[in-house]
């Protein structure tokens, strides 16, 4: 054993979200397969059953996972992803059982954005960046949204 380099693993980010869920192995297919992510890692519980640890890799991003006991009661989130393609990605997290809270749809801070929740209750927020916009042009729509929302 060597006495570490870091105070951070190799491949660790300093803040990383984790989730406890029902089933660690599930969700980590699930943004494997929906956001074209990667499993990385996973280590079972004492009793060699279900999972006490996984790591997912969604891009630059790595997500930890548990499957839920005693001590670890299932967590709910709310995380931000960014694709290549939103579209794809929600049919993706469809198929895989995701409920789709809001459809694809362009918004006034340059991002197609859309909400799914996965089986768990977690909520997914994913977008593609499509327009470059200064934060004068987003406070000039985002008054326009408001404005169109206020007379609807």
């Amino acid at each position: 054993m060597s006495t570490a380099k870091h105070f951070i693993p190799d491949g660790s980010q300093q803040l990383m979200a984790q989730l406890i869920v029902k089933d660690a192995k599930k969700t980590a297919a699930f943004l494997a397969d929906a956001f074209g992510g990667e499993k990385i890692a996973e280590y079972p519980g004492p009793d060699g059953k279900g999972v006490m640890w996984a790591m997912v890799k969604v891009g630059d991003s790595r997500i930890l996972l548990a499957d839920a006991s005693g001590f670890a009661t299932p967590t709910r989130a709310n995380i931000f992803v960014y694709v290549p393609d939103v579209d794809a990605a929600l049919g993706r997290a469809r198929e895989r059982g995701a409920k789709i809270l809001q459809p694809a749809a362009d918004m006034f801070w340059g991002d197609r954005w859309a909400l799914v929740e996965d089986p768990d209750g977690n909520h997914y927020q994913i977008a593609t960046h499509i327009e470059d916009l200064t934060p004068a042009e987003i406070g000039q729509r985002m008054k326009g949204a408001a404005q169109a929302a206020a007379s609807a």
